[in-house]
């Protein structure tokens, strides 16, 4: 039976050469797959899905790993129903290098947008998917300054399903209204009312107080709100104070200003969700999870998931296609916590693979107030 690492490189050949030459790759070895069963999902009625997708910048900057990109997203699309899945959170760094021919990269950072954005319009008309943008993101090399190109390739008009739920676009360094600042309603399927905040990396004070003036408004203060940025926790579950960025010596906050300014003083921020950090092949390093109490007393869940060094290094495969799957509970206390690639559950000998079921990866949180 191949181990994980031979299932991974089998598949990466696979998707660069295409399926048909291997699909009698179940019977290698002439062993008999046994695929675990997967985790009841979801598991009462009422509950709904939240999928958590890492930073894709390794997916896109090497070609042969931007089919794998695409399997995410089309899984998604092919699932919506069955896992009741409502809204897509990107953690950032879509592209690697965010300016066309920036010396070094592996392909044009044209390429780069080209292939995350083709990829996301699989999901376009069909479901809420919510960007935020890394420090990839920007400027020519690594965030020197507040360019990007992400209003051109994903325009707040882009995707129909946003029709209604977008409510408000705050203002990026040059006063334009772009997704970089953005909010997004929704109601659950029990009808509960929740918004979900996008904030750039290293989101400047600006930013901040945008978003604190939104969920202050009368009328989402009931409501369970997310916030979604690059950078917030590391895998220890610990909140930077500082950053070595350009950002953050030009007065962008790291994870620990973010939460000083903006979640600890606002009562309905219930759960940070955030990337960034990761390291090769280190579940310790890309995952990480902690609880704290805010002003009034409630607690806030404070999520990492960056698995794009997960699949060999960080010029690997892209992170093995890990994606979250977060199921809420209908009345929003419970959330059940499952880690999944879609990449692992194309062929027969990798599904055994498919679901990362160690306590990292597999747990479940509550709020109790």
């Amino acid at each position: 039976m191949l181990n994980r690492r031979e299932t991974i490189k089998l598949l990466a050949t696979g998707m660069t050469v295409g399926f048909t030459g291997i699909v009698g790759a179940e019977n290698i070895k002439g062993e008999e797959t046994k695929t675990p069963k997967a985790p009841d999902f979801p598991t009462e009625e009422g509950a709904w899905t939240m999928v958590i997708m890492p930073d894709p910048q390794v997916y896109v900057i090497l070609g042969r790993n931007q089919g794998l990109q695409e399997v995410i997203t089309a899984w998604i699309a092919d699932n919506i129903e069955k896992y009741r899945i409502k809204q897509v959170l990107v953690t950032g760094d879509l592209v690697y290098r965010n300016n066309i021919g920036a010396e070094g990269d592996r392909q044009s950072s044209q390429q780069q947008w080209n292939a995350i954005s083709r990829a996301f319009e699989r999901l376009d008309g069909k479901l809420p998917y919510i960007i935020c943008t890394g420090n990839h993101d920007y400027g020519f090399r690594d965030s020197e300054n507040r360019e990007t190109q992400v209003n051109k390739y994903f325009p707040a008009n882009r995707n129909p399903s946003w029709n209604g739920v977008l409510v408000e676009m705050g203002k990026n360094t040059f006063g334009e209204q772009t997704l970089e600042n953005a909010a997004y309603e929704f109601t659950t399927p029990s009808g509960q009312k929740m918004l979900t905040i996008s904030l750039p990396f290293a989101p400047p004070d600006e930013s901040l107080t945008w978003a604190r003036e939104l969920v202050a408004r009368e009328q989402y203060k009931n409501h369970f709100i997310t916030v979604l940025t690059h950078s917030y926790i590391n895998g220890a579950g610990k909140r930077p104070v500082s950053e070595h960025y350009q950002f953050n010596k030009d007065g962008g906050n790291a994870g620990e200003g973010i939460w000083q300014k903006l979640v600890k003083v606002s009562p309905n921020i219930r759960l940070v969700v955030n990337g960034h950090f990761t390291a090769p092949d280190r579940w310790d390093m890309c995952t990480g999870f902690s609880f704290d109490t805010n002003d009034a007393g409630k607690k806030v869940a404070q999520m990492l998931f960056d698995t794009q060094a997960m699949g060999g290094g960080f010029y690997g495969n892209g992170g093995d296609g890990w994606i979250r799957l977060l199921e809420f509970s209908a009345d929003l206390k419970t959330v059940k916590v499952r880690t999944f690639s879609p990449v692992f559950d194309i062929l027969p000998i990798a599904r055994q693979y498919a679901w990362e079921r160690s306590e990292r990866n597999e747990f479940t949180f509550s709020f109790d107030d």
